[in-house]
């Protein structure tokens, strides 16, 4: 069973763009774009915490080390996309073990950049934690990958440091049966491992509009995070926040539509961008693997205030709002506990 990253491609059309919540204001020359950061108030979080002495784990296509937004962020890394190569054969960066950087590979970039880029730099734009470090973990080559490198990825991350471990990447759905029969166990039983070492596990939901989240999100121990647009709606590509143990919110995610200024702009690979979005070392993509760093680095903050694993979780779930409101204890079928607020997990006192 291959998995891919997990970006949103619904195209053909435009959608008008909705208006925006005030941009977090940083100094950064992308910030007020960075309707994200808004949404889920992290800006409003970084007075309790800006997730300095925690450590997420993007594992992923691997990212661009020299970024000038990311390589102070960064913490040693390994690359388990090998071909077949004993793993590990690198040190997490995004072009592979043969130097040449392939175009889905400027995934795990993008994904590092929502969840922890550096903030008030003078370039670019900020993470949700922006005083937190990356772990690059490299289990996707050319987009794709196999269970067997990502449950790799994922107990090398657990072994060496991670407080959180973000999984922007799925298979197709229908998976989720060969995990409950114990068909492909690689990724379930590594989750399992991780959560059971005290790291917080993030994935994302999946890109198909199915109700159940995907393999790995679906697996216990997992918080799987649907994908929302800039109104708080459920984005139209996004599956449902729904698994078995019912660990699910959801978080910015994009339109995925042909509008920019809809969707999640953040570093890529430097002199990948398109142009038409950002800069040459920016670009704005939209899929549930941008909701997912978003919940991450949420939870690098709160980690960073000393909270355990459990702690983080019900801070997180227990925080998250009804879109479009401000209720919470609400679950639902698509949104899962809610769209996350960092400000509100943050500030919320610590549980048993």
């Amino acid at each position: 069973m291959r998995l891919r990253a997990l970006i949103a491609t619904v195209a053909g059309f435009t959608a008008l763009a909705t208006p925006a919540a005030t941009a977090a204001s940083t100094t950064d020359p992308l910030a007020n774009q960075q309707w994200g950061l808004d949404q889920v108030h992290a800006q409003d979080a970084w007075n309790a915490s800006t997730g300095s002495g925690a450590t997420i784990a993007v594992v992923d296509t691997g990212v661009d080390l020299d970024h000038p937004e990311l390589k102070d962020q960064l913490v040693p890394g390994a690359t388990f996309a090998c071909g077949g190569a004993p793993a590990p054969c690198g040190n997490g960066d995004w072009r592979g073990g043969d130097g040449v950087g392939q175009p889905d590979d400027v995934h795990g970039t993008h994904v590092s950049g929502i969840a922890a880029a550096a903030a008030d730099n003078g370039v670019g734009g900020a993470g949700v934690a922006p005083g937190a470090k990356i772990m690059p973990v490299k289990v996707l080559e050319n987009g794709s990958g196999s269970f067997k490198d990502i449950g790799a990825g994922i107990r090398y991350a657990a072994d060496h440091g991670a407080n959180v471990i973000n999984l922007s990447l799925g298979s197709t759905p229908g998976s989720q049966l060969l995990t409950l029969l114990g068909i492909s166990a690689d990724a379930k039983d590594a989750v399992s491992y991780a959560r059971e070492k005290g790291v917080v596990v993030v994935a994302s939901a999946g890109n198909e509009t199915s109700p159940l989240c995907d393999s790995p999100a679906w697996e216990q121990g997992a918080m799987c995070v649907a994908a929302s647009d800039r109104a708080e709606q459920q984005a139209s590509y996004s599956n449902f926040g729904l698994k078995l143990d019912m660990k699910a919110v959801t978080a910015p995610g994009g339109a995925g539509d042909k509008v920019c200024e809809n969707n999640i702009i953040s570093t890529v690979p430097r002199g990948s961008g398109k142009g038409s979005c950002g800069m040459p070392d920016y670009e704005s993509m939209a899929g549930t693997s941008m909701a997912a760093p978003h919940v991450s680095g949420v939870a690098a903050l709160l980690a960073a205030q000393g909270r355990n694993a459990d702690q983080v979780e019900q801070a997180i779930m227990g925080t998250a709002h009804e879109p479009g409101g401000t209720a919470t204890g609400k679950q639902s079928v698509l949104y899962g506990h809610g769209v996350v607020d960092a400000a509100a997990a943050v500030n919320t006192p610590v549980g048993p």
